[in-house]
């Protein structure tokens, strides 16, 4: 996103630095999801057009159900006019999610950075919202954080970093096989308990 540039080295995008283009330029070719997504107190509409101002109200529409979160919205007082509160209160952990899918499914950026997406939601919630990843993730490049490795299984590449370093990288089912510092935290995350 450019808050910093870096200090050694360079980031490229299809071969072009970073640093030679515009913050707004860099930033429109990014839908960004956070772990806790910043939700403004206006409306579902206002909050989800954010992703592309002028929207109209049928691209909202669509952008909400390709999110799954056209039916929750439908069932709240005012539908797309109903408030969200400050920084989205009004709101459970999975509908933000869902507003934050669909504001990135209506700016229809070539690049989606998902920041610890789910790791705040019940593993319910986490299984209906990751469809609405994968389908929001096709045809583009897409960048991961993740503790919660069930995140990461569909990607193309997954790089595990120990103390700042890469100490693998592979396919879900490449990682596995290697038996190594993947495989032993997905073994833990899937066991359903943590060692002590």
């Amino acid at each position: 996103m450019r808050f910093y540039d870096p200090t050694r080295g360079e980031i490229l995008i299809d071969g072009q630095n970073i640093r030679n283009v515009t913050q707004d330029s860099l930033r429109r070719s990014i839908a960004f999801i956070p772990q806790e997504p910043t939700l403004f107190n206006r409306t579902i509409r206002e909050n989800i057009e954010y992703g592309k101002p002028g929207a109209s109200i049928r691209q909202i529409h669509d952008a909400s159900r390709r999110a799954a979160a056209h039916d929750f919205i439908m069932g709240t007082e005012k539908k797309y006019d109903s408030m969200v509160g400050d920084r989205g209160i009004k709101l459970s952990g999975g509908q933000k999610q869902r507003i934050a899918i669909a504001r990135a499914f209506l700016k229809n950026a070539p690049i989606l950075v998902l920041d610890e997406a789910t790791s705040a939601l019940d593993s319910e919630t986490e299984i209906a919202i990751q469809k609405s990843f994968d389908e929001l993730a096709r045809g583009r490049t897409t960048l991961a954080i993740a503790h919660r490795l069930s995140t990461l299984r569909n990607m193309d590449k997954i790089v595990v970093l120990n103390d700042g370093n890469v100490v693998e990288y592979g396919t879900h089912g490449q990682l596995l096989r290697r038996r190594g510092e993947y495989a032993r935290l997905w073994k833990m995350q899937s066991g359903g308990f943590l060692q002590e």
